[in-house]
């Protein structure tokens, strides 16, 4: 574990300050401002430091950067039969390749990007949760509500972890050099029982709702939305009863609904709309550039410029590195759906424009986070710059959960229709009344229409048991991704690569 460590525990605690402004847009909670680096011993003394370092814990859901270009939802939507990889040639990023043909090996593929990644967010968690009680100058309910507020980015922390790793230490405080050694992995099951344990007490402690000016942070919602989701990848039927109650609680709160407009979900508009249970949110404010790339600084989204069209000239878009082409299965599935126009781009019969093919081009690009002309970043390298917000929980997921659950419980197929056809009717397409197995199969076939290529097909096809048939290359040795051999080499032994690799 100690590469874990030592990029984790440091001296010092380098720290954004968030200003939170009188009135606020919809990124105000999340826009920072650099001021330089705090000892850690003088550190967590009042109220607004902690605060600092809350905001610190959810900055780690952003980057992208580590080891690399590693957006996990770019590279799982590349892992799916939504997209290819991409780029200029097969040698271009030879990680996104490997997701692409699931060549993964220790050395080779984005896993160490999303290993350092999420276990610096589950240091920066642990380290808050061990202060926070001993800061006397913080009152009780600021206590509890970030509390709830760490529990819930530690579990997306680990659930991200476990659903890819299998797997994975569980580290639930900061180590004394002596442990450093001494850390091994726990089994899905106990990584599971924790992330369970930790949303359960996220969701008595979170508001319901928050006010304009901490829009990003987490909900009492979005703490049950994310539960669901695990419970759905757990593929326990057992649980599937616990599904449908934790996203009706959600649709009962009246705290959202489906934007009426389809069309309007990925705008700049539609960010933290009515639609939104949670979102990652980028700053649109970023300056970053590529001495700082690498470093979890950078608050803009490269995986905007990664899916735009290469040496686009034309209305509309700016031009990106081609990576992510759409599928012809995807396409061809999405054809007559009323959703294809928003979220696939018909690169080929775009009036008045041109664009150079690259790496498995067919014509086709990723719409929903296309890098838009309008949305050009004003500062810095416009690559690492975008302020595109991903949207982590759509209120239309949480209708789909809760339809999934009902019917793989014996529950109400009738709720799980109306709930199905709520997410069809917003785009004018006629209510569905079928039942038993054909009412499933239909549930995952519109979450297929409805989140195409916002990364979550790759986890439907593998916890619904049809990823192999599905995707070319894919066996099961390939549920899990590799151990970083990094992290293997510098734990001494401590731990152990996952089969197949």
């Amino acid at each position: 574990m100690k590469n874990i460590i030592n990029t984790t525990m440091k001296p010092f605690l380098a720290l954004a300050v968030v200003a939170m402004a009188a009135v606020g847009c919809s990124k105000d909670f999340l826009q920072t401002t650099p001021v330089g680096r705090d000892l850690e011993v003088n550190y967590y003394q009042t109220e607004e430091q902690a605060f600092e370092a809350l905001v610190s814990v959810y900055d780690v859901l952003q980057w992208n950067d580590q080891y690399g270009f590693s957006m996990y939802r770019f590279l799982m939507t590349v892992a799916s039969d939504d997209t290819y990889a991409g780029g200029s040639d097969a040698s271009d990023q030879p990680s996104w390749v490997a997701t692409d043909n699931f060549s993964w090996t220790p050395n080779l593929g984005p896993q160490a990007g999303f290993w350092r990644k999420n276990y610096k967010g589950i240091y920066r968690a642990n380290l808050y949760l061990e202060k926070i009680d001993d800061i006397d100058d913080a009152s009780e309910a600021f206590k509890t509500r970030t509390k709830a507020e760490v529990r819930f980015l530690r579990a997306k922390f680990y659930f991200d972890l476990v659903r890819s790793f299998g797997n994975v230490p569980l580290i639930t405080n900061t180590l004394d050099p002596s442990e450093y050694y001494t850390i091994t992995q726990d089994e899905p099951s106990v990584i599971y029982t924790f992330i369970e344990n930790e949303l359960e007490l996220a969701i008595a402690d979170l508001p319901v709702s928050v006010p304009s000016v901490e829009i990003g942070r987490a909900t009492k919602g979005a703490a049950q939305a994310l539960l669901a989701r695990v419970f759905l990848f757990m593929d326990d039927d057992t649980k599937m009863a616990d599904v449908a109650t934790l996203c009706q609680e959600v649709i009962n709160s009246g705290e959202y609904s489906l934007e009426p407009d389809y069309g309007t979900i990925f705008t700049k508009a539609g960010e933290w709309g009515p639609e939104s249970v949670f979102e990652i949110t980028h700053s649109e404010n970023s300056t970053s550039d590529w001495g700082r790339f690498g470093s979890g600084h950078s608050e803009g989204n490269v995986g905007v410029q990664f899916c735009g069209m290469r040496d686009y000239n034309g209305p509309d878009y700016s031009p990106g590195w081609g990576f992510c082409p759409i599928t012809e299965d995807l396409e061809e599935f999405m054809e007559n759906d009323p959703r294809y126009q928003h979220t696939i781009i018909d690169a080929d019969n775009l009036a008045g424009a041109e664009y150079t093919p690259g790496y498995q081009n067919t014509g086709f690009f990723m719409k929903k986070y296309a890098p838009l002309a309008g949305n050009f970043p004003p500062d810095g390298e416009p690559a690492l710059n975008w302020g595109n917000n991903i949207r982590e929980i759509r209120y239309a997921d949480v209708l789909l959960m809760a339809a999934e659950g009902l019917v793989r419980s014996g529950g109400s197929e009738g709720t799980a229709r109306s709930y199905l056809n709520q997410v069809r009717s917003r785009v004018s397409l006629p209510g569905l009344g079928l039942s038993g197995t054909a009412l499933l199969e239909a549930i995952y076939d519109e979450r297929r229409m409805e989140f195409a290529t916002e990364g979550h097909r790759y986890f439907d096809l593998i916890r619904t048991g049809k990823a192999a048939s599905v995707l070319d290359g894919w066996t099961d040795d390939n549920k899990y991704l590799p151990i970083p051999q990094n992290e293997i080499d510098a734990s001494n032994g401590a731990l152990t690569q996952n089969s197949g690799y």
